[in-house]
């Protein structure tokens, strides 16, 4: 298991288009990835259960990869999210 934290940084939070973006990302690995939020966990290859965390600006999430390519699903994931959001 790999994980990281990320605090976003876009004004807007994680809406719509970067979800769904990074549900994408997500979805290009056999690894289970999920984001976490004050206790709230959501499958990240699910834009609904990303929008349902309703990320804003500022707010600090743990993202959860589970899998055969868990390495290199973490460190792309972490660089996606520093370039997106």
């Amino acid at each position: 298991m790999k994980s990281f934290c990320y605090t976003v940084i876009d004004e807007l939070g994680l809406h719509a288009r970067p979800a769904g973006f990074l549900a994408k990302e997500a979805a290009k690995y056999k690894s289970s990835v999920y984001v976490s939020k004050n206790e709230k966990k959501a499958d990240c290859t699910r834009l609904f259960n990303l929008m349902g965390l309703a990320i804003k600006q500022g707010e600090s999430v743990t993202f959860i990869i589970e899998g055969e390519d868990e390495g290199e699903a973490s460190a792309a994931l972490e660089a996606f999210c520093r370039n997106n959001f």
